[in-house]
């Protein structure tokens, strides 16, 4: 239907009224006085636009998206894949060393002898897995998926506080104005003496752009402190999910990689390995077992549970003091 609404004089045929309709839609100008009675005009020409610049809000919008789907994800996939596996394999490893440590400390007759044998093993490095530590050693020294993530974050703040701008700068100077003058008194009617030199008219779709634009602001408005916090979110490592880990014979081969500046890529990559914490299998073993291990009185005991996975929380209480 028509966009514009205009109260054209009653000696205006039907064509004439539809002319006027037409010619003020086009314009869009204001015509009004100041206080000391001097002629303004206001250009209305944003409201014309106002569904465009939406679409293009949303093109911006879907920009920071695929920047890194083409970008980063790809890469961050399979890092994520590669680590969850080393890090289940690393878990199944150590619970089958564990297991059989169990067994040969159960059955030796010199308990000394053994943990001897346990600190060499430490020291030789027999626990850890080199090439898990030397692919997080790489990452820590990457910044590639780092950048990207920044600039996405960057882009989407940019592009979130410029909407917000655009929509406050048209609900201050036009979306209070559904009602303006119009004047078609141009060109070759301009010298008619019967049409009026101002015209009254409302736009008919006024209501729904206000709507529009107030629920797009506010949501942009709600999402610009969450985008800041998960920028945030790379200035300090996520040590909660791996300390879990830590139990693990190899128990310091993640821990000691965060000691430096924590943006760089494995950051990334544990943030992501956090959001998809249901993949990572052993982690919820292992959280099951360190809560195991923390409510029960006699950690002594602990090794008895059936399950074979709470021997990696029993092997070291059962070592002697010195």
């Amino acid at each position: 239907g028509s966009q514009i609404s205009c109260f054209s004089p009653t000696n205006f045929t039907g064509k004439q009224s539809a002319y006027t309709d037409t010619a003020c839609w086009d314009s869009l100008i204001h015509h009004g006085f100041d206080a000391e009675g001097h002629a303004v005009t206001k250009s209305l020409w944003a409201l014309k636009v106002f569904p465009y610049s939406l679409l293009v809000v949303a093109v911006l919008m879907y920009l920071p998206y695929l920047l890194w789907r083409y970008a980063a994800a790809p890469a961050l996939h399979c890092d994520l894949l590669f680590i969850i596996d080393e890090l289940d394999k690393s878990y199944n490893r150590s619970v089958r060393l564990v297991q059989h440590m169990k067994k040969v400390h159960q059955a030796s007759a010199e308990p000394e002898q053994f943990w001897e044998e346990y600190e060499r093993a430490r020291r030789e490095r027999y626990f850890e897995f080199p090439l898990l530590e030397r692919y997080l050693t790489c990452k820590q020294q990457a910044h590639a998926l780092v950048f990207i993530y920044i600039l996405r974050n960057l882009l989407l703040l940019l592009f979130l506080a410029a909407t917000c701008l655009y929509l406050v700068f048209l609900h201050l100077n036009i979306f209070f104005q559904d009602e303006f003058s119009c004047s078609i008194k141009t060109g070759l009617l301009q010298a008619e003496p019967h049409i009026p030199l101002l015209i009254p008219c409302k736009l008919v779709f006024f209501s729904v752009f206000q709507i529009i634009s107030l629920s797009i602001g506010s949501v942009y408005v709600l999402l610009i402190p969450v985008v800041i916090y998960n920028a945030l979110q790379l200035c300090q490592w996520d040590k909660g999910l791996l300390s879990v880990y830590e139990m693990l014979p190899a128990f310091d081969l993640l821990s000691r990689r965060m000691l430096t500046c924590p943006l760089n890529d494995l950051n990334i990559i544990l943030l992501f390995l956090r959001a998809n914490i249901s993949e990572l299998t052993s982690f919820s073993r292992l959280n099951a077992v360190s809560a195991l291990r923390e409510a029960t009185a006699n950690k002594e005991d602990i090794d008895t549970v059936i399950d074979f996975m709470t021997l990696l929380a029993g092997l070291e209480t059962t070592k002697p003091k010195h």
